[in-house]
């Protein structure tokens, strides 16, 4: 009897602590890392989607506008440089990563801006099917990545905030110790102006 009594005693002291530990925030930095993480990977994907659309993009707009090359060489090019520039969930904690890759995708952005404003001179293309197609994809996935890391912000906000507040703090001061702050996107240069508009 007494064998029995000392494991019900270790059984429920496991109970116990596993309990106290679920209830003190333990689980709370793992748990906002990975989740940080998924929306990582959900703007890789939304960027990625933005890569792969540009190459029928791009043949669409020269089939119309060949004497554009300067454009569409440049649209090229930063899709090749977004494209080589990736960053795993290990590298979230360097801010100078992200920045690299956030240029990248800027400078993308850029260039796929201008590729739209000379489609304005070319009344052909603004009314052919498959460029209206694209042109509403690439809507449509830009307002994507938007959504992807307004995501990711909220993440990574949360989980820098779970280390550095009680009672997640005891534990990233302890158990989790390595873990460092992931960094956010930044806002683009210039980003702080409204655009002119002129008419």
């Amino acid at each position: 009897m007494p064998a029995i009594a000392s494991r019900i005693r270790i059984v429920l002291a496991v109970l116990g602590l596993g309990l106290a530990l679920s209830g003190c925030g333990y689980n709370t930095i793992p748990t906002l890392q990975e989740q940080a993480k998924a929306r990582w990977s959900d703007v890789q994907n939304q960027y990625q989607r933005r890569a792969d659309l540009i190459p029928n993009l791009v043949a669409t707009v020269q089939g119309y506008a060949a004497q554009e090359k300067n454009v569409l060489t440049a649209v090229v090019e930063a899709r090749a440089q977004a494209t080589k520039i990736t960053i795993d969930a290990s590298q979230l904690t360097d801010p100078e990563k992200l920045k690299q890759f956030q240029d990248a995708q800027n400078q993308l952005t850029g260039a796929l801006g201008r590729l739209l404003a000379v489609t304005e001179n070319y009344p052909d293309l603004k009314s052919n099917a498959n460029f209206l197609a694209l042109q509403s994809q690439l809507e449509g996935t830009e307002n994507r990545i938007a959504v992807a890391r307004r995501d990711y912000i909220d993440a990574v906000r949360a989980y820098n905030t779970a280390l550095r507040t009680f009672p997640t703090v005891i534990w990233a001061k302890t158990a989790f110790s390595g873990e460092q702050p992931m960094a956010e996107f930044t806002a683009s240069e210039g980003s702080d102006k409204p655009p002119q508009v002129k008419f």
